[in-house]
């Protein structure tokens, strides 16, 4: 999954970036309303964390943009405002969640990974290639039967692969979806994961073939 944090506070914004990371997703951090504004027009995120009080544009302008141009990842709302306005305000525009400052970060974590099962569980939960399974409530994969023991990296990369089994997939767009903007890695990186999992799908007949100066491509039968 792909997280886009925007909060002008740095040790809050380092923070809960740390927590993100630690539960085995890609991040990206800004602390500027405009520019995550311009940023949204773009880019695709599984879930956006909010702040309200930002420079540049409001969190609830931000929120308010990204519902109209058709934005429909989940939105949890970070603020220290504690009226009852402002949190019917962000509900009203189409947040999903409220967290109000300070909190716990193991409630953070605790919301966020409610935001993206309810949003998963609006697609199908389980994606076949072959004898390789993927269930996208749990983030587990399952190859004949046996559940794959993946390092967050590892089934980062290969969600990415079976979410386009059959296709292509770039190797700038597998990067984008597991290292954040600030992380320090290129995309040899993606090669190293590639290398281990075709090692782990080796026992269940599931390949993963390299289409020279493109990317990469899962092979099942």
């Amino acid at each position: 999954m792909r997280i886009l944090v925007v909060e002008d506070h740095a040790d809050l914004a380092s923070a809960i970036s740390r927590s993100i990371k630690q539960m085995g997703h890609a991040v990206d951090v800004l602390d500027d309303g405009g520019l995550a504004n311009d940023v949204l027009k773009t880019e695709n995120y599984d879930l956006l964390v909010l702040d309200l009080n930002l420079p540049g544009m409001d969190g609830l302008d931000i929120l308010k943009h990204f519902r109209e141009r058709g934005g429909s990842s989940p939105v949890l709302i970070l603020t220290a405002r504690a009226e009852i306005e402002d949190r019917v305000s962000g509900l009203d525009l189409g947040a999903d969640d409220y967290l109000t400052k300070p909190f716990e970060v193991s409630e953070l974590e605790a919301r966020i990974r409610a935001l993206l099962r309810r949003h998963q569980a609006k697609r199908s939960t389980l994606i076949k290639a072959g004898v390789l399974v993927f269930d996208t409530n749990s983030r587990l994969f399952i190859a004949d039967g046996y559940d794959l023991s993946l390092t967050p990296r590892e089934r980062a990369v290969l969600e990415v692969l079976i979410r386009n089994h059959r296709s292509v997939v770039p190797k700038d767009k597998i990067f984008e979806h597991i290292f954040g903007f600030d992380d320090e890695a290129d995309l040899s990186a993606i090669e190293i994961y590639i290398s281990r999992l075709r090692k782990k799908l080796k026992a269940y007949d599931v390949g993963i073939r390299t289409i020279r100066g493109i990317g990469y491509m899962l092979e099942a039968e």
